[in-house]
């Protein structure tokens, strides 16, 4: 099944290369529960602080979900479907460049394992999720454009599993291209976007050539996520 996807319109984006990036200052550490606000300025910065205020809550990443063993397996269940497809240059709407993708509703022990962990993280028990978990390759030469998804087909929540490279993952207001926040996925990181994170921001991966987060380099490979998603309400 086709990434279902709505393509946001947007005036033409000014560059991102040139523009200040904001990390978190240490005033605005009361605005973070828990312990992980240490971890979080490591992954995430934006154009403002009063945008990463604005996505505090509705934006997470985890380094390291996964184990090196468990990238393994997850690549080795999801390669057996992906290498028998081609990449794909010509997305239907124009949202993906250089991609394979597939989706697997049965998994070996080892990797439901693993996407219990994920939803037991990322959705609300008893949430109603989306059966079939998203599988989406990009070549190292592809990438995601800015988006937001379809509010018919999916929920509040989105949860992926980063393999094999790390990324760069860029949102931008939708009704002000100047307001962004840039997340830092790095290799078997887990991301997680909720809210008006999902839905009043595009999202994208960043091409290798214009992937920088926070002025530093971050190369792009191929990588594969491993998506799951809520029903909406």
């Amino acid at each position: 099944m086709r990434l279902l996807i709505t393509v946001a319109k947007q005036a033409q984006r000014k560059s991102f290369h040139s523009s200040s990036c904001y990390r978190f200052t240490s005033e605005g550490s009361t605005l973070r529960k828990g312990p992980e606000y240490i971890e979080e300025c490591k992954w995430l910065c934006g154009s403002s602080q009063n945008i990463l205020s604005a996505v505090r809550g509705q934006v997470e990443v985890r380094q390291n979900f996964i184990s090196e063993e468990e990238e393994n397996a997850l690549f080795k269940e999801v390669e057996k479907g992906l290498r028998k497809k081609r990449y794909e240059f010509d997305h239907w709407d124009d949202a993906i460049h250089g991609y394979r993708e597939t989706e697997r509703l049965q998994w070996g022990d080892v990797c439901e394992s693993i996407l219990r962990r994920v939803r037991a993280v990322a959705f609300p028990e008893g949430s109603p999720l989306l059966g079939p978990v998203h599988v989406l390759d990009l070549d190292k030469s592809g990438y995601i454009k800015p988006h937001i998804d379809s509010v018919k087909f999916c929920g509040s929540t989105i949860a992926g599993l980063s393999l094999l490279s790390d990324s760069v993952m860029r949102l931008v207001q939708e009704n002000n291209s100047a307001d962004w926040v840039d997340l830092l996925l790095n290799r078997r990181s887990l991301y997680i976007l909720r809210d008006d994170a999902r839905f009043k921001f595009t999202h994208e991966i960043l091409k290798d050539e214009e992937s920088l987060f926070s002025g530093q380099r971050i190369p792009r490979h191929r990588r594969i996520s491993v998506i799951c998603r809520n029903l909406p309400v």
